[in-house]
């Protein structure tokens, strides 16, 4: 899983804990180092979780003190980091820009809603949950349009 990039050792570490979804790792994988590379991150590391409803439905009810599953959530590394805000980090050890988790259940059965293939929303979901680990958000309007910017221009990257 690791990877030399420029004498450093990359880490897009995926873990798969569910079996119900088919999931396509390998190009979740990809796709995620093709944005770190696009947000000039080659070598910061990436935790990926691909995990049931109930496990994400935990941790959105321990960490954001909602008490349903979701799609996808958001553990940034530097959680003190503004949108636009470029990460300096001071050790090896410090080039981490945190997890994602991923129901991929929840996001089957929430298809309909968006007009897309499960494995489009897959792409939408690592580019928000990627956008969020940089400090970007939706909670006002006007941070809304900021973010979203961002995310079209991330998805543009992927193929």
């Amino acid at each position: 899983m690791a990877r030399t990039h420029c004498n450093t050792i990359t880490m897009i570490l995926i873990k798969n804990s569910q079996r119900k979804i088919k999931v396509d790792t390998a190009q979740l994988k990809r796709d995620a180092q093709t944005m770190l590379d696009a947000l000039d991150y080659s070598d910061f590391d990436l935790g990926i979780w691909i995990t049931s409803d109930v496990m994400i439905r935990k941790y959105n009810r321990e960490y954001r003190d909602k008490d349903k599953a979701t799609d996808v959530l958001s553990f940034p590394y530097y959680p003190k980091l503004k949108a636009g805000e470029r990460i300096t980090a001071e050790t090896e050890e410090d080039k981490n820009l945190g997890d994602i988790i991923i129901a991929p259940h929840y996001v089957q059965e929430d298809l309909p809603r968006w007009g897309q293939t499960f494995e489009q929303r897959l792409k939408v979901l690592l580019v928000h949950g990627m956008c969020h680990l940089l400090g970007y958000d939706h909670i006002e309007d006007a941070d809304y349009k900021i973010m979203h910017k961002k995310e079209i221009a991330l998805l543009r990257k992927l193929k």
